[in-house]
């Protein structure tokens, strides 16, 4: 069953504002752990931490894949991750994550995500913060208004006309194409680093009905 609008709209809001520190989280010990296991991988000690980061960016995908699983329309599968041998002695086991072509794009997509989420996020903040601020501007516009009395407001700027009505009026106006485009905005921005998602962290499914991906064990 699909989801109705404000459910769409909670799910991709939610996506886009637990994005940006999962991201920034994700960004920062990936580079982190790339920088230093190349600077030392001459000397082999740097490749227990490639392994390592590649281990965790595969968390952060996990991760990113369990708030895909809300917003995506298309089904999707999470990509194979095979377990080392059972014989496998403890070196192979710890670079087995590097051995699967899927941990490159993980470690991929922890970094180049992060400016799609600031992205994300920033719209997403800034359509809402437009909306409730506008619709509400009526209750508390006048104190600003009274404030800002000795200067010119933007809808004289505009040539909208001066005085508290066409103060409120312009502002409330705002608010209410804030509140219009909301949804769509909104999931233009889900949508920006849902693709990139898909793209990167997920596998399509191939003669099969579509349904939600169903969220990836961490």
């Amino acid at each position: 069953m699909g989801m109705n609008s404000l459910q769409r709209l909670t799910a991709d809001t939610r996506y886009c504002l637990a994005g940006l520190p999962a991201s920034a989280l994700s960004f920062s010990v990936t580079i982190a752990g790339v920088a230093a296991g190349v600077g030392s991988a001459v000397a082999f000690v740097g490749l227990p931490v490639l392994a390592g980061t590649a281990g965790a960016a595969r968390r952060f995908a996990d991760f990113e894949r369990g708030g895909l699983a809300e917003v995506i329309d298309r089904p999707l599968a999470v990509p194979d991750y095979s377990e080392a041998p059972s014989w496998a002695g403890w070196f192979r086991r710890t670079m087995h994550p590097l051995t699967r072509g899927q941990a490159f794009l993980d470690l991929l997509h922890a970094i180049i995500n992060f400016p799609f989420a600031i992205v994300a996020f920033v719209i997403t903040v800034t359509w809402w913060a437009g909306a409730i601020a506008g619709l509400t501007f009526p209750l508390y516009g006048w104190i600003l208004y009274n404030l800002s009395e000795s200067q010119t407001t933007l809808p004289e700027l505009l040539g909208l006309g001066d005085g508290l009505g066409a103060y409120l009026g312009f502002s409330t106006l705002a608010g209410v194409l804030f509140a219009l485009t909301l949804i769509p905005v909104v999931r233009t921005a889900t949508l920006l680093r849902a693709s990139l998602a898909q793209a990167l962290l997920t596998r399509p499914v191939y003669g099969t009905r579509p349904r939600p991906m169903a969220m990836a064990a961490l």
